[in-house]
C-alpha cells in the first residue's frame, strides 16, 4: 500500500497549482483585476514563450540512448489506436453529414460541430496526462525513484510527437476555416441588400474579399433597411447558401506551412539535438543560458494553472462544459485511456513494476499544456480547464485503485 508520506508529497504537488488556480479565479470573478483581452494575453505568454521553453528543457536534459523500449512502445501504440479510433469516426461523422445535407437541407444545419474539435479533444483527455507535475510526486511514492526517470521518457514523446499532432490539427482547422468559400449572398446580406449581378452568384473563395465584406458592412452605405438583406437572401436557392469546402491538399499546405513556424516545433527538435549531441559527447549546458531558461520555463505550469482560474471565471458556471460532458471526460480519462494502455502493454510483453508504471501514468489528471492549447485556439477550452481542475481532484483515489488493483 502506499504510505502516507507518499500521499502527503502529492498533496504538497497539487496545493501550489490550485493556489494559482485559485488566484485567476478570485483575480477575475471578485477583483476583477483583467479583463477578457489580458487573460489571453496570459495565456497567449504562455503558448508562445513559456511551454516551448519548457519542452527545450524537458526534452535537452533527457537522455535518448538509455529510454525504455517498451515502455515507448507501450504508449505509443496507446496513443495511435485512440487516434485512429477517433479518426476513424471523424471521417464516418464527415460523410454521414454530407449525405445528411443532400436532403433538400444544407450541409451547414446538418451538422455545425466539426468532428476534428472532437478528435483533438478527446485524444488530448484520454492519452495526454500530467506526467511531470503529479506523475513524478506519486509513482516515486508508489514504485520508487525509478518511475522519474521513465516519466520524463513519457513527457519528451509527448512533447516531440503528439503535442505536435494536436497542434498541426488545430492548424489544420484554423486553415480550414480561412480559405473556406463563401456565397457572395451572404456579402450581399451584409451589405444592407444591395443588387447582385449575375456573375457575383459564383462563389468567392479568397478570404481579403471576405474581409473587404466585412468593411463593407461597416460602412454608412450599409445602413439600409435590414429587410432588403432578408429580401436578397430569400431570392437565391438555398444552395447557393452551403460552404464549400476547399481542397485538402491546399488545407494540408497551409497547416505544415504554419505548424514549422510555430515556437513549439522547433523546441521539441532543437531540444533533440541538443540532447543527441550532449549525452554523445558529455558536454552541459552553459549555466548562463540554462539559467534564462529557467527564468521563462518555470512560468509555464503556474500561469497555465492561473489562466485556466481565469477562464473558469469568466463562464456562466463552475463546470463550464456540463456535468454530462465533464462525467463523459472523467471516464475517459481515467478508465478508458488506462485500461487501454493496460492492454497494449501485456500484448507487448510488458510485467511487473514497468507494466504497473505504464497503468498508473496513464490515468493521471489531464496535462495542463492541453488547456493551454485550446484556449489559444479556441476549441473546447472548456472541457479542457474541467478536465484540469476535476481531475487533479480525482486522480489520486484514481491512481490509488488502480495502485492497488494491479498489486493484487
Amino acid at each position: 500500500m502506499i504510505p502516507g508520506s507518499a500521499v502527503y508529497h502529492v498533496v504538497e504537488a497539487m496545493a501550489p497549482l490550485y493556489t494559482a488556480a485559485v488566484l485567476g479565479y478570485a483575480s477575475v470573478r471578485w477583483l476583477k483585476a483583467f479583463s477578457d483581452e489580458q487573460c489571453a494575453g496570459i495565456n497567449h505568454f504562455v503558448a508562445l514563450y513559456a511551454v516551448p521553453v519548457l519542452i527545450f528543457h524537458m526534452v535537452s536534459t533527457n537522455d535518448p540512448y538509455h529510454m525504455n523500449e517498451r515502455l515507448i512502445a507501450a504508449d505509443t501504440l496507446q496513443k495511435a489506436i485512440i487516434l485512429l479510433a477517433l479518426t476513424a469516426w471523424a471521417f464516418w461523422a464527415h460523410f454521414r453529414r454530407r449525405r445528411g445535407g443532400g436532403d433538400g437541407k444544407p450541409a451547414a444545419a446538418a451538422g455545425a460541430a466539426s468532428p476534428i474539435k472532437w478528435v483533438v479533444t478527446n485524444f488530448s483527455v484520454a492519452s495526454l496526462p500530467n506526467t511531470i507535475i503529479m506523475g513524478v510526486p506519486l509513482l516515486d511514492g508508489m514504485y520508487g525513484s525509478v518511475s522519474g526517470g521513465l516519466m520524463k521518457q513519457i513527457v519528451v514523446m509527448q512533447f516531440c510527437i503528439w503535442y505536435n499532432v494536436v497542434i498541426f490539427l488545430y492548424e489544420f482547422m484554423a486553415a480550414r476555416d480561412s480559405t473556406t468559400k463563401i456565397s457572395p449572398v451572404v456579402s450581399a446580406a451584409e451589405n444592407g441588400g444591395r443588387s447582385i449581378d449575375a456573375e457575383e452568384n459564383q462563389v468567392v473563395v479568397n478570404i481579403e474579399i471576405t474581409e473587404m465584406a466585412a468593411a463593407a458592412a461597416a460602412s454608412p452605405t450599409a445602413s439600409t433597411d435590414s429587410s432588403g438583406a432578408e429580401e436578397a437572401a430569400a431570392a437565391v436557392p438555398a444552395a447557393a447558401l452551403v460552404q464549400q469546402v476547399p481542397p485538402v491538399k491546399v488545407v494540408l499546405w497551409m497547416a505544415v506551412k504554419k505548424l514549422l513556424q510555430i515556437p513549439n516545433t522547433y523546441a521539441s527538435f532543437l531540444g533533440l539535438i541538443w540532447s543527441l549531441m550532449a549525452f554523445k559527447i558529455g558536454f552541459s549546458m552553459p549555466k548562463i543560458v540554462g539559467d534564462s531558461l529557467f527564468i521563462i520555463y518555470t512560468t509555464a505550469v503556474g500561469l497555465s494553472m492561473f489562466a485556466s482560474g481565469t477562464f473558469i471565471a469568466r463562464q456562466s458556471r463552475f463546470v463550464p462544459c456540463g456535468y454530462t460532458i465533464a462525467s463523459l471526460s472523467m471516464v475517459l480519462k481515467f478508465l478508458i485511456g488506462p485500461v487501454l494502455m493496460l492492454l497494449v502493454s501485456l500484448a507487448i510483453g510488458m510485467h511487473g513494476t514497468l507494466l504497473h508504471i505504464a497503468v498508473v501514468q496513464a490515468a493521471l489528471p489531464l496535462a495542463v499544456t492541453s488547456f493551454v492549447y485550446a484556449e489559444e485556439y479556441k476549441v473546447h477550452a472548456d472541457i479542457m480547464s474541467t478536465g484540469v481542475i476535476l481531475g487533479i481532484f480525482i486522480s489520486l483515489p484514481v491512481t490509488i485503485v488502480y495502485y492497488i488493483l494491479l498489486g493484487l
